[in-house]
């Protein structure tokens, strides 16, 4: 008999910003496999005795394979286990989660899905910002900073990145924003656009910084670190006061 998959989406950290679905589906989980950023206290909400798999993956670390992870997902299941696969912020955000859906589905294993906050809405309400702006910041704009070998993408739609009245956000992209910076100038992105880098959202670890575009490019061409970030630019970036 097959047991039954809950994607969980964690949230940025706080254990406080779970859902109380998601807290249930722990709460009754025989192997939980999560993601380093959805470690930490969010895990003691998990059954006691329940397996729990660390299957998380980090830029420049060693990491297991996404092949190997659905594997793993389909395994346990197999066996008629209850499994929550936690990821952090929403699971359906640059989170790998159609791969694994297939995985499932061609195993014939049943599964739901069940959203977090994601890590973008929990930052711009710790830094204290709107994502939108009343006819003058329609849109909102995510992206990934680096594709499946950690490069900047190459098939990013530009334009609209550099579009002025949109307010973006870049997830994992710290590495590779001094070369998007670059190709968002040529597009028409003027450099003193406003800018913040939030590390560690909604954790003990936060870090927020404003500054502009320029000046971040800058300070991530030389110094990067470890924590998990997100960078907002655009119109709504000189708001709020909540900074470290």
């Amino acid at each position: 008999m097959s047991g039954f998959v809950s994607f969980v989406g964690a949230g940025p950290g706080d254990p406080e910003l779970l859902t109380l679905k998601a807290v249930d589906r722990l709460q009754r989980a025989d192997a939980v496999l999560f993601d380093d950023l959805s470690s930490g206290p969010i895990l003691e909400h998990a059954r006691e005795g329940a397996d729990l798999v660390g299957v998380g993956k980090r830029a420049g670390r060693a990491s297991p394979k996404q092949h190997h992870v659905s594997r793993l997902l389909v395994e346990y299941a197999q066996t008629g286990q209850r499994v929550v696969r936690l990821k952090s912020g929403d699971s359906g955000l640059f989170g790998r989660l159609e791969e694994e859906l297939v995985a499932l589905r061609a195993a014939g294993i049943a599964y739901e899905i069940i959203p977090g906050v994601p890590s973008a809405i929990a930052a711009a309400a710790q830094i204290g910002i709107p994502l939108t702006r009343r006819l003058t910041a329609r849109r909102v704009q995510f992206v990934t900073g680096h594709d499946a070998s950690g490069a900047l993408p190459t098939d990013i739609d530009l334009a609209a990145l550099a579009d002025p009245g949109a307010c973006t956000v870049v997830f994992m992209g710290k590495r590779t924003f001094p070369r998007l910076l670059a190709a968002l100038c040529a597009h028409g992105l003027p450099a003193d656009t406003p800018a913040i880098l939030a590390e560690a959202v909604s954790t003990p670890d936060q870090v927020v910084r404003r500054t502009t575009v320029a000046e971040l490019a800058d300070q991530l061409a030389t110094e990067v670190g470890d924590k998990p970030a997100l960078i907002f630019y655009g119109p709504l970036a000189e708001l709020g006061d909540t900074c470290d």
